[in-house]
């Protein structure tokens, strides 16, 4: 069987491109490792028709909806290989399915960025950690630190409060740069303290995470720590497209034109993964990139004389 399109990635962009891709009637299949960031969201306050919602909830309405326009969705399997065969593309899967399709959508999103200092790799579990949506009860009356100044850190540090006896944010600038609803939120909170001008340089323990050593004004100090979460930005996925031969930026980001179509005839991308680096990359411009992209895959399908 050859799909009309196939979507990798089960982010916002994904399955929106999926929503739509089903009313053109496109026989299509999504397939991701998971649900994306928005489902390590703690709470979302800017998403429209919600005055607060869960990530994963809302990522989970998105879910069901493609559903139920009948959209075939794979969840908990990377797709490792993709290549273009004459004018169909196929896609391998890491449980070594074969897929096919006349177009594809690369909603593949972006990956957290390690901050690669002594003893992170060493803690990984035992006390590092890189969603706190997913291991913040792990830290009942547990002291906890967070690395970043962004919206995700500004979440993270607000999320774990509700469970840690006292919460740091360690940020490497002066300022937090997260949106002032939640900045207004940090500073009101007395068990979130921010040290600010501060670089992690150490991660220190036995068994598990015991300290943290920073660095602030020329001078290294230590903190006592049971647990610390890195939010420190993003970096795209660039395995799959450097293998069909998609052009990215300096920073692996996806180059599209203004209907998501890449310099590859047939390939489209959406969301967090394109082009420019600087832009809003949030879940509603993610869903927006996912509709445009579905539309153009469509447009496409048909001039190729699709039925």
């Amino acid at each position: 069987m050859i799909y009309d399109l196939i979507i990798i990635g089960l982010g916002p962009a994904g399955l929106t491109a999926g929503i739509y891709a089903a009313r053109y009637k496109l026989k299509t299949l999504i397939i991701g490792r998971d649900l994306g960031q928005t489902a390590e969201a703690w709470l979302i306050e800017n998403y429209p028709g919600f005055q607060d919602i869960k990530g994963m909830e809302l990522i989970e309405k998105f879910k069901e909806h493609a559903e139920k326009l009948g959209v075939e969705i794979m969840q908990m399997v990377p797709v490792n290989h993709i290549k273009k065969e004459n004018s169909i593309f196929v896609v391998k899967t890491g449980d070594d399915q074969e897929f096919r399709a006349k177009s594809i959508i690369l909603a593949i999103g972006m990956q957290k960025r390690k901050m690669g200092i002594p003893g992170e790799k060493n803690f990984l579990g035992k006390g590092v950690s890189y969603c706190a949506t997913c291991d913040a009860a792990f830290f009942n009356n547990k002291v906890v630190g967070v690395v970043g100044g962004s919206d995700s850190a500004a979440t993270a540090a607000l999320m774990l409060s509700e469970h840690a006896k006292m919460v740091y944010i360690i940020y490497r600038k002066d300022a937090l740069r997260a949106q002032p609803a939640w900045v207004e939120k940090i500073n009101k909170n007395p068990k979130i303290k921010t040290i600010f001008n501060a670089i992690p340089k150490e991660l220190k323990g036995d068994d598990v995470l015991k300290s943290v050593v920073i660095e602030r004004a020329g001078k290294t100090e230590e903190i006592a720590l049971d647990g610390i979460f890195f939010e420190i930005g993003y970096k795209p996925e660039t395995n799959l497209p450097a293998q069909l031969g998609v052009e990215t930026d300096e920073y692996g980001h996806i180059k599209v034109k203004p209907d998501m179509s890449t310099n590859i005839e047939g390939v489209f991308a959406a969301g967090d993964v394109t082009t420019p680096s600087e832009k809003l990359r949030q879940i509603i411009t993610a869903s927006a990139e996912g509709a445009i992209a579905a539309t153009s895959a469509y447009k496409y399908i048909k001039s190729k004389g699709g039925d």
